[in-house]
């Protein structure tokens, strides 16, 4: 059986340019590859749009000296919890969007009309217990959760990854949607093109002279909601928090200066950088705050030289992103070719190197 998506990131911004491309259900990715960075990679020429094919591990021989990775450090929440309600046990589902206060929380949740304001929940058997405070007018909710202890230790032991719907397989170890190097606590989803990279790759890379850094994005679910808006200029991003240090800031610079490729690892790493630059007339400064930008073709980038991410959603931002990145024909036909060559697509999918050559 085949499933057929429209691809419509339009020079023009309007929905009715499209392309359309065919996928197996077989190339959605439901497993982690292991080893991690034995993953397919697409490396793209961003001047010609030149294929080349290899794997991930490969990227320690495309990789220069001089160069730098910069990547998102944001760990994943165990986000998604299944309990029951106090008054009765009927099951409610909740998914933590966004920390508001002190083990306040927004959240999505399911069956909604069990979730009225003063209802309480209770998940693991009493670890957790919730009361919802408010229900927002797009139907999230405010809720308070109560329990002994740190609350995180508590969310850990109940709580369970927040893999995308299209991934039915169970995952079997909660680490394999954490990047090697998460390291802050508060996404609501995966930075997943990091999720190709070990340990022993990251040291081998930095062995040859491939620096790199470290930026803070919580990847919030909005970034992967398809535009539904026929003129994509009118589409809303949620607002995500982040951080970029004092020395991302410097090393970026250092590395333009010595004539290195700046190379974000993710759509997360990319809307960071891109995001303060943009506030601050083309420069990097350290910053902490919100962003809501919206990248997509037409876009003028500021920071990137490369970009490193997976094969995405269709009618998503990301891959108006990568769009904006590589150019609209280009990308095009860059999925086409993954799609002939059985790429495995999403988040536990195969990844594309962009660079310059």
């Amino acid at each position: 059986m085949l499933f057929t998506f429209l691809f419509f990131i339009a020079p023009t911004g309007k929905l009715a340019d499209f392309h359309i491309t065919v996928f197996d259900p077989a190339d959605f990715a439901q497993t982690p590859i292991e080893p991690r960075d034995h993953s397919r990679l697409m490396e793209i020429d961003r001047n010609t749009g030149a294929i080349q094919h290899g794997h991930f591990y490969n990227l320690c021989d495309i990789l220069r000296k001089g160069d730098l990775l910069v990547m998102n450090d944001s760990r994943v929440l165990p986000a998604r919890l299944y309990g029951e309600k106090m008054e009765n046990g009927t099951f409610i589902e909740f998914l933590l969007l966004e920390q508001k206060g002190d083990k306040i929380w927004e959240i999505i949740c399911r069956p909604g009309k069990k979730a009225k304001v003063g209802t309480k929940f209770t998940f693991g058997n009493g670890r957790l217990t919730a009361e919802v405070l408010e229900v927002k007018e797009d139907g999230n909710r405010i809720v308070q959760f109560f329990c002994e202890g740190n609350f995180y230790t508590a969310l850990e032991d109940v709580g369970q990854m927040p893999l995308p719907p299209y991934i039915k397989e169970k995952l079997q170890d909660k680490e394999r949607y954490q990047t090697v190097y998460s390291k802050e606590l508060g996404s609501a989803a995966a930075p997943t093109a990091g999720l190709h990279f070990t340990k022993e790759m990251l040291k081998q890379l930095q062995e040859k002279g491939v620096d790199q850094a470290y930026v803070t994005l919580h990847v919030g679910l909005g970034t992967f909601r398809p535009v539904k808006e026929e003129n994509v200029l009118e589409h809303k991003m949620h607002s995500e928090h982040y951080m970029l240090p004092a020395e991302t800031v410097r090393k970026i610079q250092e590395t333009k200066a010595n004539g290195g490729r700046v190379i974000a690892v993710g759509t997360t790493t990319c809307r960071t950088l891109e995001a303060v630059a943009t506030m601050n007339n083309g420069k990097l400064v350290e910053s902490d705050g919100y962003t809501d930008i919206f990248i997509y073709p037409g876009y003028t980038f500021k920071v990137l030289d490369g970009l490193i991410t997976n094969f995405h959603l269709p009618e998503s931002t990301l891959i108006m992103l990568v769009s904006a990145f590589l150019g609209y024909e280009k990308t095009m036909h860059a999925y086409e070719v993954a799609v002939q060559e059985q790429y495995r697509f999403f988040s536990f999918g195969d990844a594309m190197c962009i660079l310059p050559e």
